[in-house]
């Protein structure tokens, strides 16, 4: 038992220590992407940090939504967050997945600068409306009464720059049009829609991005109309930003570009030679997985046989 969780514990050593090397590459060639991806979040809650500073309390707008959904209330505001804090985390650790698992569908770093490309196309389009209209928030911290409601002119440049993060993005008012966190929500679930793996997965993501959207309505947040202009702007914003980055390289093909062990090195030397033998050219080709058809990931359980498809089989 000690044998084979040694042998196990090396070979996951191996693998994350080969998976780190090709993501520092990747980072030393693609770290411009990400610093700017990072640097318009910092301006996205700069913008909204701002937006407080013109916010003006008074009557919670008109919204079919509030008819419709019971009010959480303040004590339980928080199974909002709560489920939003769930979906952003699993993204997270999924992306980083390969370091660990082997079966490596995509590479970390090219798909968080993807991620933040969308991120940052949606939130450029969020800032451009909450500044044109300025709309009384409905949470609790925002309405009539609130001291929160409303902030005193700032006193420094200093004071605006820091944002009082993270009670400023907490508490935050006026950036209504369109929520920030259906923002996330949506790329991260079109995200895994198009490069993961497992369907159930993929159905129980956009089965908690509805959740997560009546929640915000019922603790809230948001107006209704928030939620439903972030479902089809996030969803437009994918498609065309998409439709101009490059496409994700084949996990796949890279694996002959990764060191082998000996025992690959043998069971390949060995079928050379056998294809030698029998007249038949080594194609590089042979080694790849045959899984991922036309830039696209597919399900497992899904896998295409592209050899008899091409034949008219």
């Amino acid at each position: 038992m000690s044998l084979y969780i040694r042998r196990e514990a090396s070979k996951l050593w191996k693998r994350l220590c080969a998976e780190t090397t090709t993501e520092i590459n990747l980072l030393l060639e693609n770290w411009k992407y990400l610093l700017a991806g990072l640097v318009c979040q910092y301006i996205h809650g700069l913008a909204a940090r701002g937006v407080h500073y013109l916010h003006r309390p008074g009557t919670t707008l008109q919204d079919v939504g509030f008819f419709l959904l019971p009010e959480l209330g303040q004590d339980r505001a928080y199974i909002s967050e709560t489920l939003f804090t769930f979906i952003f985390l699993s993204f997270v650790l999924w992306t980083f997945h390969p370091f660990i698992l082997k079966s490596k569908r995509i590479y970390t770093v090219l798909i968080w600068c993807r991620v933040l490309a969308f991120l940052v196309a949606s939130q450029f389009l969020r800032i451009i409306t909450f500044y044109s209209t300025q709309l009384p928030g409905p949470n609790y911290h925002c309405r009539l009464g609130s001291k929160l409601a409303t902030l005193p002119p700032p006193e420094s440049v200093l004071e605006v720059l820091l944002i009082n993060f993270p009670r400023g993005v907490m508490y935050g008012c006026g950036d209504l049009i369109f929520s920030s966190h259906m923002i996330f929500t949506l790329v991260f679930v079109l995200t895994y829609q198009r490069y993961g793996t497992r369907r159930c997965i993929k159905q129980l993501g956009w089965f908690l991005a509805v959740v997560q959207s009546f929640l915000i309505v019922a603790s809230r947040k948001h107006y209704t109309v928030d939620v439903v202009v972030a479902w089809y702007t996030v969803n437009l914003v994918v498609f065309f930003v998409e439709k101009k980055l490059p496409e994700l390289p084949d996990r796949s093909v890279a694996v002959a570009l990764l060191p082998l062990s000996s025992k690959d090195k043998e069971g390949r030397t060995k079928e050379e030679n056998h294809k030698l033998l029998n007249g038949n050219g080594v194609d590089p080709a042979d080694w790849r997985q045959r899984t991922p058809v036309n830039g696209k990931i597919l399900e497992d359980g899904n896998t295409l046989h592209t050899d008899s498809a091409m034949n008219g089989a």
